[in-house]
């Protein structure tokens, strides 16, 4: 039973939120204090009580109020396997340091295990974000196998592909997609599918034990634009038809459901699958996104959801 009084749960709070500001988004002890509206000192004192009542390890150790609250809300309505929400930083609200960390540690879970596993994985800044938060392991014992492919249509790297990036860093077998994220054709497409490696993977991925993914938003400022994937009268055709978002270039409508046609048909990465003991595990924040990861847990596309609290606010909504 908790025997804190309401006044040193709040002031736990407000630790834990300055120990977040100063460990994880690297703020400096005049900007917490502004952000927090508190003298320096006490911001001091803030952060040194985070430290002190043990809050703050390598990361932050504390269940905010406010985070757990929208977390078991978002859980509760989208049927999720769980659902782990961050503090947003007033000055950076689009920074992915904090979901990126909380992330690391939900991989390194399945990584520690001692049962070979096989860990899927999309692509995207979040993605990249979360494999370089993780510590430096040891585990030929899994497989890491890529969602898509990781060429542009001219053979250069993607440049936010992680499965090389996670193999070096935690010494595991992997299995990246040797293939364009998009096909020229559908025929290209079922050719290059029945390459034996090609099948080996799509195999490996629809038996993941975990798959983490990023989700995508719609439009010209769209990463599958910007990157170079789709040109911008495809990205009209796909909004035209109803597309908010993709998940490993997969684009879907507001409902969730996967679009018919259009770029869809091109599409080399794995189909989109969730079962209820294999957890698919999304990390997205930003208000640009929200109808997109909105529309994923809508359609159950993904079963798992880490983000922060303004975006969680707006899915909320």
């Amino acid at each position: 039973m908790n025997n804190r009084s309401d006044s040193e749960n709040a002031r736990l709070d407000d630790a834990a939120r300055a120990g977040w500001l100063y460990y994880v988004a690297g703020n400096t002890q005049d900007e917490i204090a502004r952000k927090l509206g508190v003298s320096r000192q006490s911001a001091q004192r803030l952060v040194s009580l985070a430290v002190s009542a043990k809050l703050v390890k390598v990361r932050l150790d504390h269940p905010i109020a406010k985070c757990m609250e929208l977390a078991q809300r978002l859980k509760e309505e989208h049927g999720l396997h769980f659902c782990e929400i961050v503090p947003t930083d007033p000055d950076a609200p689009l920074s992915i340091n904090g979901v990126a960390q909380v992330a690391a540690a939900e991989l390194e879970k399945h990584l520690k295990s001692k049962t070979p596993k096989i860990i899927a994985l999309g692509t995207g800044r979040a993605l990249r974000a979360c494999v370089d938060e993780l510590q430096p392991m040891d585990c030929p014992q899994h497989r890491i196998v890529s969602l898509l492919g990781n060429m542009m249509s001219d053979g250069a790297a993607t440049p936010y592909n992680v499965v090389v990036r996670m193999a070096d860093r935690v010494n595991a077998r992997h299995y990246p997609m040797p293939l364009p994220a998009f096909a020229r054709t559908v025929e290209e497409k079922q050719l290059l599918q029945k390459q034996e490696a090609v099948h080996n993977i799509l195999e490996l991925s629809r038996h993941a034990d975990v798959t983490f993914v990023g989700i995508g938003h719609m439009g010209d400022t769209a990463p599958i634009v910007i990157d170079g994937f789709i040109n911008h009268d495809e990205m009209r055709a796909l909004e035209k038809a109803g597309a908010v978002g993709e998940i490993t270039s997969w684009a879907f409508n507001a409902k969730g459901e996967v679009l018919e046609g259009l770029t869809n048909d091109r599409v080399a990465s794995a189909k989109l699958r969730v079962a209820p003991e294999k957890p698919v595990i999304a990390i997205a924040i930003g208000e640009t996104k929200a109808p997109a990861i909105k529309a994923a847990l809508t359609g159950k596309l993904v079963s798992a959801l880490i983000t922060d609290e303004v975006t969680a606010e707006l899915l909320l909504k």
